[in-house]
């Protein structure tokens, strides 16, 4: 059974479509989830939406407890609990969604308050003192997850080759931040034209939809390729 995490970070709470000024960017998270339910119903979700309710942002109190040995960290032990939960959710996930807008040529704010819960040294990535150069250790890389970034642009020309590509801050940071702790099997699909509308952004939405449902697919087939290796791999490990 694979399981999902969805996060939504857009502050339109509705749908594009079907309210006003309503979202297009959860248009798509919400497509890529109900069809990946609608053909493996006992697949399971785990729902946050950032956008709405965003993350605590990290403070003296976060950092102080999180570079502080777990024993020592009494003056602080309620300081990691948001970012516990967020770091649990994240690696019991298979396939991590995340629908967002593109703003100011970068993420939200909430789901870069998001992101910095759960970067987590000695829950998400580790330092190897023994090597100088790159010494950071991705804790996620234990197991294949997947990241699926459907995203939302007021302009065009944003993608990888276009004119305004070089503003476009968004996937990339996000890519980083998910590299960095070992997730990097990262899709990406994007709508682009909100503010030209009309039949430029039509367009742009059924291109999107459909390469969301080949997405869906595509991973289901590679899950249930690789599901049987991993069965063997985990068994082998418990034996040994």
């Amino acid at each position: 059974m694979t399981h999902l995490l969805h996060l939504d970070a857009s502050a339109r709470p509705g749908l594009a479509d079907k309210d006003a000024h309503g979202s297009h960017s959860r248009n798509l998270s919400q497509r890529f989830v109900s069809q990946w339910l609608s053909r493996n119903m006992q697949d399971s979700v785990t729902y946050r939406d950032i956008g709405q309710n965003p993350p605590s942002f990290i403070d003296h109190d976060w950092i102080a407890s999180a570079f502080t040995p777990v024993e020592r960290r009494e003056l602080w032990k309620d300081a990691l609990a948001e970012s516990d939960q967020l770091v649990d959710e994240l690696i019991a996930a298979d396939v991590l969604v995340i629908g967002t807008p593109l703003y100011n040529f970068s993420m939200p704010a909430a789901l870069k308050a998001w992101v910095d819960q759960v970067v987590r040294l000695g829950r998400t990535v580790e330092v190897d003192e023994t090597k100088p150069i790159d010494p950071y250790v991705p804790l996620l890389a234990e197991r294949p997850r997947h990241a699926v970034i459907l995203t939302a642009r007021g302009g065009v020309g944003f993608g990888a080759g276009g004119e305004m590509a070089h503003m476009n801050h968004l996937e990339s940071s996000l890519a980083t931040a998910l590299e960095f702790i070992g997730i990097t099997r990262i899709h990406q699909i994007a709508i682009e034209g909100q503010e030209v509308g009309g039949e430029l952004l039509a367009a742009s939405v059924a291109q999107a939809q459909r390469r969301v449902d080949a997405l869906v697919a595509e991973l289901q087939a590679e899950l249930e390729r690789t599901a049987p290796a991993l069965a063997h791999q985990t068994q082998a490990e418990l034996i040994c």
